[in-house]
């Protein structure tokens, strides 16, 4: 596919990430923490999120093997997981299945506050592995798949660098955009999102229309 792969994939890991709508959470966990306490949590947020994409960018195939998963299937539940966390993002919401409010409020009282919840399920969430699996399961299936893979890993690299320096600015950030902002930019990635999740669907359909056609002509 390329370079609109590429982009395409780029694009749609940093939506559902989405670590400027991720700022006024990091914010108000990290509200009474020193410089250095800020610094610790934003690179370890950063690392956690990274190692769980990344490994489940590399170990998801042999999960769906394991468990006889097929890639239509999965691309099907995925979309649906995907467009109930779009849906919720497009109200402006932390989506429940990233952060709940009993883990918000005890990350209050944690050290490891960037490993749960900023970590997981927050930056690495359902969703962003969801979304990472399924584009690897595209790329192997391209006509180059060494490229399209390594594009998706790019992405992940991309988001999290990105996120890093958005958190290292967070407080300057939030200050300007404040919370109305970060809602509304959440709202356009939960569109952009929406979008994503109904081609994952059809995509996963007709891809288990074909399966069971060539299973039983």
């Amino acid at each position: 596919m390329g370079w609109e792969f590429a982009i395409t994939v780029i694009a749609a890991v940093f939506a559902i990430v989405n670590p400027i709508g991720n700022i006024p959470v990091f914010v108000a966990i990290t509200d009474g923490y020193t410089q250095e306490q800020k610094r610790r949590t934003r690179i370890r947020t950063c690392f956690v999120a990274a190692g769980v994409l990344i490994g489940f960018g590399i170990f998801g195939q042999y999960i769906f093997q394991l468990y006889g998963i097929t890639i239509p299937a999965f691309k099907i539940a995925g979309g649906i997981l995907l467009f109930s966390i779009a849906f919720s993002m497009t109200r402006g919401q932390v989506p429940m299945s990233k952060i709940t409010q009993d883990e918000h409020a005890e990350a209050e009282a944690k050290e490891e506050v960037g490993v749960v919840p900023l970590g997981i399920p927050l930056f690495a969430g359902p969703g962003a592995i969801t979304t990472v699996m399924i584009y690897i399961s595209y790329a192997m299936g391209t006509g180059d798949p060494v490229f399209d893979v390594l594009s998706v890993f790019l992405a992940i690299i991309i988001t999290v660098v990105v996120s890093y320096l958005l958190l290292k600015y967070a407080e300057p950030i939030f200050s300007r955009m404040g919370k109305t902002g970060a809602n509304a930019f959440t709202r356009i990635m939960g569109l952009l999102l929406a979008a994503m999740a109904i081609e994952f669907i059809l995509s996963g359909t007709f891809g288990a229309i074909q399966e069971y056609w060539h299973l039983h002509p």
